[in-house]
């Protein structure tokens, strides 16, 4: 290497942090989305972060006010999070000191993942841009060229409209599916059972309860389809009840999985402890973006769990942040939703290219960082006050 280059690698490596600047925005759905808590969604909002430096090269990264179970997080206390308490400990320093950055945001405001998340994905996606590398690359090199997703199918008024929705998505190749399920066990349980009737085994199918279900109406819907060919009955009861995850999962021939019940590696220890879930979700704005992913995914390897990437429904960001954490991983991993906002929900996205799925797969990008770029643009009929 010459003195030039070697000149230009200490520049990009001694780069600082100059501002970071925070963009709520509102996206509107194509359809209305129904889980198990709350009304039929008619889009999501999103807190995007770009963060500047002073080689003149930005980082980016989102994250969701969703506010379900194990989310409370509004875009008025993610501004207020990030501008208040981590913006003054961030700018000044290197965007190469994730993890002492880390370290202090959790100190500065405990149990922050959503408003972590866009910190820690905007700080690797500067590496990656500094150095001319993607993601994956600073996470180990590539193990795959591309990830499978699920069909998600939110809770319809009928079972019929849930299969041909169904019906839909298997057209367009895919072959994994989650449905919605938690406000009324019985129809629940028909729908579930209808579906798997209708497709046999020419699907893998999960049920996803939200954490809506009492204990007791959980035992009653795993009951009605412990018969049916379930991968996974996921989060059917309050995150807290650990215990009764766990009673749940001995008494029943199936798969289960935890989601709101893991935040922190601390949660996912517990889930393990009590034998409370044998697969586990990650969301990169729930368990504080891909870098604390990864080390969830690592602890839940090492117990033999079962790893289903998620996202909460969102935009081109999050997306590409799975699909490299992803890429550099070199174990099995599940068809989970880390796409569902890109798979015909979102109406519009944030990015200059989004990221646009082959059926049910999304092929990491090679590019520096993330591979992304915001459109500011788009970003500005998108804005909403915070």
């Amino acid at each position: 290497m010459n003195k030039e280059s070697n000149a230009g690698s200490r520049s990009q490596v001694s780069c600082r942090i100059t501002r970071i600047e925070t963009i709520p925005v509102r996206l509107p759905f194509q359809v209305k989305f129904k889980i198990a808590s709350g009304g039929a969604r008619e889009g999501v909002d999103l807190m995007l972060v770009r963060i500047h430096t002073d080689q003149g090269v930005t980082g980016i990264g989102e994250t969701q006010a969703w506010m379900r179970h194990g989310s409370r997080e509004t875009l008025s206390s993610l501004h207020t999070i990030i501008n208040n308490h981590f913006s003054p400990r961030v700018v000044g320093r290197s965007p190469f000191d994730i993890a002492a950055i880390l370290r202090d945001l959790e100190q500065a405001v405990w149990h922050s993942n959503y408003a972590q998340a866009p910190i820690a994905d905007a700080l690797l996606d500067l590496q990656g841009k500094l150095l001319g590398v993607p993601v994956y690359q600073l996470l180990g090199g590539k193990c795959r060229d591309r990830l499978a997703g699920c069909a998600t199918l939110g809770i319809k008024p009928s079972i019929q409209e849930t299969i041909e929705e169904g019906q839909r998505w298997y057209e367009q190749g895919f072959r994994a599916f989650t449905i919605k399920v938690g406000n009324a066990p019985v129809q629940d349980a028909q729908t579930v059972i209808a579906f798997a009737e209708h497709f046999g085994d020419a699907i893998t199918l999960r049920a996803d309860g939200n954490a809506a279900m009492t204990f007791h109406e959980a035992l009653r819907f795993a009951d009605m389809v412990k018969g049916v060919n379930l991968d996974a009955l996921e989060q059917l009861i309050e995150p807290w009840d650990i215990e009764g995850m766990a009673s749940l999962a001995s008494r029943f021939n199936i798969d289960f999985m935890a989601d709101e019940a893991v935040s922190s590696e601390h949660d996912l220890l517990n889930v393990i402890k009590h034998r409370a879930a044998s697969t586990f979700q990650t969301k990169i704005a729930k368990n504080g973006g891909l870098w604390n992913c990864r080390k969830l995914w690592q602890i839940g390897a090492a117990a033999g769990m079962r790893i289903f990437p998620g996202n909460h429904p969102a935009a081109s960001i999050v997306t590409a942040a799975v699909a490299h954490l992803a890429a550099a991983w070199p174990g099995e991993l599940l068809e989970g939703p880390f796409a569902v906002g890109l798979m015909g929900l979102i109406a519009e996205d944030v990015v200059t290219d989004p990221i646009k799925p082959d059926g049910p797969y999304v092929t990491v990008s090679d590019a520096p960082g993330l591979g992304l770029e915001l459109d500011d643009a788009k970003i500005r009929h998108l804005r909403v006050d915070a």
